[in-house]
């Protein structure tokens, strides 16, 4: 008898092909459990101080690289970062300020412009840049979009907590900037600034890491701190910033981290990126349109760390010291402020607003910002040893 006139009974069928079911249902579980144990059993073992001490995880767990606190994200060589930005890249515009300015000597009236770049919030035409990007006083403005249109705008006005500056164009369903969580930001991820200052639709790029987050960095521009001015900024590494002042700071999500800004210090510019958290509490003021309602102390301060606690022999670790160089209490305190009514001294440590405490994670400034004019708060007071608490009407 040939072998090909043998033919499988029905049952012997039904067997084999149970078997056939139950081998893919092994390897497709077994696959799907070996990639999910590649990729989270593994780093845990790694990471466990007591599991990674033994031999045979040692081994098993050698290969894998960790990444605390994210995702792995690969990214393809093929992959460039116009396609990362794509939607971000469509929300960042060009501004165009444009003012006239007389001559002090020959009383001629020249015509100025500055271009500078924007970034789409809203779908209905907010845009939000640096101030130090437009022409603040006396100018018309000019947005120009990606897809080549351009329309006037309008100042709303300037934020001068965070030194955003916000515009507005009429225009319909505009492709808005999608925003990240900033605070979840660390120091070495991989970031993206796009630039657009030609006057046309042209987007330029820049990638770097986030080298630092400076808790203590405040946009009054001063060796002090003020109380009105915002603090804590990202610093990113990439070349020429200039090109990317009032851009956006984007992750390889696409997604708003942050927002370039710069400050003169001494003659020299010093570019950072103020977080996109503060961006969305500050358009939250550019909607309603009450900048004034920001809320004002009238102090300046230095944010105690512990180095700053151990270098100047102070008690405490945290807080806002209230302080001036030349000790004299009208340079520290405000003439006629919220602050010198309610009674604050030069050398007070300001630890809490409320049941907040001031660290360098909660400065002083931020704190004050997350209440209006008017309102009522009490600061929790360290003076001479000894805690007071301070009532004081914003």
């Amino acid at each position: 008898m040939k072998l090909s006139q043998i033919k499988p009974s029905p049952a012997q069928t039904k067997k084999l092909f149970k078997f056939a079911v139950v081998v893919v249902f092994v390897f497709a579980v077994g696959g799907a459990g070996g990639v999910y144990f590649d990729q989270k059993v593994l780093p845990f073992i790694r990471t466990n101080r007591y599991l990674s001490k033994i031999n045979f995880f040692k081994h098993v767990g050698e290969n894998v690289t960790v990444i605390q606190n994210t995702q792995q994200v690969t990214i393809k060589d093929a992959e460039s970062i116009g396609e990362i930005s794509s939607q971000a890249s469509n929300a960042t515009v060009s501004i165009m300020s444009l003012a006239s300015q007389k001559d002090s000597v020959t009383k001629v009236v020249n015509k100025i412009d500055k271009t500078g770049t924007g970034v789409v919030v809203t779908s209905d035409g907010l845009i939000v840049t640096y101030r130090q990007a437009i022409i603040e006083s006396d100018a018309s403005y000019k947005v120009f979009l990606y897809d080549g249109s351009y329309y006037d705008a309008t100042l709303l006005g300037v934020d001068n907590f965070t030194n955003l500056a916000y515009l507005k164009v009429t225009a319909p369903n505009l492709t808005a900037i999608s925003f990240g969580d900033s605070s979840a930001l660390q120091a070495g991820k991989k970031l993206v600034a796009i630039g657009n200052t030609f006057g046309q639709y042209q987007n330029n790029y820049g990638a770097g890491v986030l080298s630092n987050l400076n808790k203590t960095f405040n946009l009054g521009g001063l060796a002090l701190a003020s109380s009105e001015k915002y603090e804590g900024v990202f610093e990113v590494d990439f070349a020429n910033p200039a090109r990317y002042l009032g851009g956006p700071l984007i992750n390889y999500n696409g997604e708003l981290i942050g927002l370039v800004g710069k400050l003169n210090m001494d003659n020299k510019d010093y570019f950072f990126e103020i977080p996109a958290n503060e961006i969305q509490a500050s358009i939250k003021f550019a909607l309603a349109g009450n900048f004034d309602q920001r809320p004002f102390l009238g102090v300046y301060y230095v944010s105690i760390s512990k180095g700053y606690a151990v270098a100047h022999e102070l008690d405490l670790s945290s807080g806002a010291l209230v302080y001036a160089p030349s000790g004299k209490q009208g340079l520290a305190v405000l003439s006629n402020s919220p602050a010198e009514k309610a009674g604050l001294k030069i050398n007070d440590i300001i630890t809490a607003i409320g049941d907040k405490q001031i660290d360098l994670d909660n400065p002083l400034s931020n704190l004050i910002s997350q209440n209006k004019k008017g309102d009522q708060i009490e600061l929790t007071v360290q003076r001479e040893g000894k805690e007071i608490k301070l009532p004081v009407q914003l």
